[in-house]
């Protein structure tokens, strides 16, 4: 069986620029390391099932997948626009956010260019050590391909990026099977299964609720929506220019040399940049919608805020939420047709995944380097791509640092490819 330099599990946006950042190194002098990476779906896609027609990036097309680490290089954002005759286009656009659809298939165009190095269609379930004497010297990967086959291949090392899973409010687990009720990770596909619901309840106060609100408003059979969230009211992010600095790459210098109750805090600070604060254009849309009913004595939507869903149940007639008020008020049961969870992200399956290296991982720490801390006897390098916001700061999960990020990480897996590289031990500072 191959041995291979390292395995990347997922190629989404983060391995992706991993694999553009190591073709480049290659490309100017530096060592080739063999590699393979395995995505679960049949292609690739990003976040297919939230591409509306009318969204847009959050973050400035300059913040691709290689700009920030190399501006010439050819998978730059500005050069996927010159490869497809519309780069004097998008100028007289006059925008740093492209729209979702674009960006999504920049990232497509650049994955093309890969296909010799990734595997879709597999879903890698389990990881095992492989021992040389007392010492683990390689890892196992296990994937299973959609026909139900597993597939084993042995590394040298392990770069994990398989992103976030749906964060299931606990009132709705009971439910999770009934197609009325979905998460927003998979709301265009869902919500053109219940094309026929016309009161449909939008859970959360983020860009995602904000965003299916305005799409399920311009929808064909005009659905009633109420847009239900436990915060007093919608909060536009705070995109300023001081403020913004956290997304710099130099900030997860500052964050990372913190002390963790440090840490806790700046993440407490400035949470508010990136999760249930959408975009100020995007509230101003909302409330002119919700402005034009009361001119036109409508009500066709409705916010509810201060809201909590203690009980959820379905029957034939709908799905019932229980909304407990805040505020103190009374609880209320509201019926719906279909019920949309823009309720955010889990980052825990790494550990999951990762479960049969448990004794080798200590606590799970991650190194500046992205490098989880292991046992002296434990010798692959495991790196995490978006699972180090806790220690690496908010940017960790989002585009703005991916570039560095993955050049960092691609020094680190050519620096552990060395007979006397460095292994980092359970505790070491």
């Amino acid at each position: 069986m191959a041995i291979h330099d390292f395995i990347g599990i997922g190629f989404g946006p983060s391995n992706l620029a991993l694999a553009i950042a190591l073709e480049e190194q290659r490309q100017t002098g530096g060592p080739s390391l063999s590699s393979l990476f395995i995505e679960r779906q049949p292609t690739f896609a990003w976040h297919p099932d939230m591409a509306l027609d009318h969204a847009h990036m959050q973050v400035s097309f300059l913040k691709d997948l290689a700009t920030l680490r190399n501006p010439s290089s050819r998978y730059t954002f500005v050069n996927y626009l010159h490869e497809k005759g519309r780069l004097q286009d998008f100028i007289n656009l006059k925008t740093f956010f492209p729209s979702r659809h674009e960006f999504s298939d920049y990232f497509a165009w650049a994955a093309t260019r890969f296909e010799d190095r990734c595997v879709y269609g597999e879903n890698v379930f389990e990881v095992l050590p492989e021992k040389h004497g007392s010492a683990v010297s390689l890892l196992r990967v296990r994937s299973r391909d959609q026909t139900g086959e597993v597939h084993e291949r042995l590394a040298r090392n392990l770069v994990v990026s398989v992103g976030g899973t749906a964060r299931i409010p606990e009132s709705f687990h009971p439910l999770r099977d009934d197609p009325r009720i979905f998460h927003s990770h998979r709301y265009l596909d869902s919500i053109a299964a219940n094309a026929q619901a016309g009161k449909i309840a939008v859970i959360g106060a983020g860009q995602s609720a904000a965003e299916i609100f305005m799409d399920l408003h311009g929808r064909p059979g005009t659905p009633q929506v109420d847009l239900i969230m436990r915060a007093r009211t919608i909060k536009p992010s705070d995109d300023s220019p001081f403020v913004n600095e956290i997304f710099n790459t130099g900030f997860v210098d500052h964050v990372y040399s913190r002390k963790p109750a440090e840490r806790l805090e700046l993440l407490r600070e400035f949470r508010h940049t990136n999760y249930a604060s959408p975009d100020l254009d995007l509230i101003q849309q909302i409330f002119k919608v919700l402005y034009e009913q009361k001119v036109k004595a409508q009500a066709r939507h409705r916010i509810l805020p201060r809201r909590e869903v203690a009980a959820a149940r379905a029957d034939e007639n709908g799905v019932h939420l229980t909304l407990n008020d805040t505020a103190g008020g009374p609880s209320d049961t509201i019926r719906y047709d279909a019920v949309v969870l823009a309720t955010g992200y889990e980052r825990q399956q790494h550990k999951t995944l990762l479960a049969a290296l448990t004794p080798y991982l200590g606590d799970f720490d991650i190194d500046r380097e992205y490098r989880v801390k292991t046992s002296s006897d434990f010798h692959p390098a495991i790196f995490m791509q978006g699972a180090s916001e806790p220690t690496h700061g908010l940017s960790d999960t989002l585009l703005s640092v991916t570039a560095v990020r993955t050049g960092e990480i691609g020094a680190a897996l050519l620096a552990a490819g060395q007979p006397d590289a460095q292994r980092t031990a359970v505790g070491a500072r």
